[in-house]
């Protein structure tokens, strides 16, 4: 849920990066922070783990414009994704505004998509959250892959798994190159905005 700071006249929204452990969540932010120097107005914190690469979250926020006349401030983080941290993850959604889901399109992860997309859904019904309504975008990452004989799953395999019944903006990527990065954030983008706009109607 966004924050409105009415002496500040500013709404801090959150939206973080889900998916498997070793998808390209971080990568994905790297690639953001590096390519969007100016639209960055803080530092990126990374904890790197054993296992995973984030162990918490990566903090990033970007200046967006105003909505009703208030500054939009984004936090974009990224959850570890491993199934140890599932407390981690839980509580790096609370309060979240727009979910980029990063699905490792390696053949041998299909599975770990679907547990972590299973996982998604359950801790935002924990907290009275439901992934229908959410401002949600899919991105199939790693396509770069094919280049070197690696097997990955095709697109329309990927939508089968993940995206049949949400039916949200899905993008195919690499982290590491930078494909598909920045369309994924601002589709996310403007979903989250869309839906705080409905929120804050009542804002001067």
């Amino acid at each position: 849920m966004a924050i409105f700071n009415l002496k500040k006249r500013e709404i801090e929204c959150k939206i973080v990066y889900y998916g498997p452990g070793r998808c390209g969540k971080t990568t994905n932010l790297e690639y953001i922070f590096k390519t969007f120097k100016k639209q960055v107005s803080g530092e990126m914190v990374s904890i790197n783990t054993e296992g995973d690469r984030t162990l918490f979250f990566d903090f990033l926020p970007m200046g967006l414009g105003k909505i009703k006349g208030c500054d939009v401030r984004v936090q974009l983080y990224t959850v570890p994704g491993q199934v140890q941290y599932q407390s981690t993850r839980k509580l790096v959604l609370k309060g979240v505004d727009g979910i980029v889901f990063v699905a490792d399109s390696l053949e041998v992860r299909r599975e770990k998509n679907l547990l972590s997309l299973k996982d998604l859904q359950e801790n935002l019904r924990d907290y009275e959250m439901n992934i229908f309504k959410m401002p949600l975008v899919m991105q199939y990452n790693k396509r770069d892959l094919a280049q070197q004989g690696i097997p990955l799953m095709t697109v329309e395999k990927m939508e089968r798994d993940l995206n049949r019944q949400l039916k949200v903006p899905a993008f195919q990527a690499s982290a590491v190159t930078g494909q598909g990065v920045g369309v994924s954030l601002k589709e996310c983008l403007m979903l989250t905005l869309q839906s705080l706009q409905k929120q804050f109607q009542w804002a001067k």
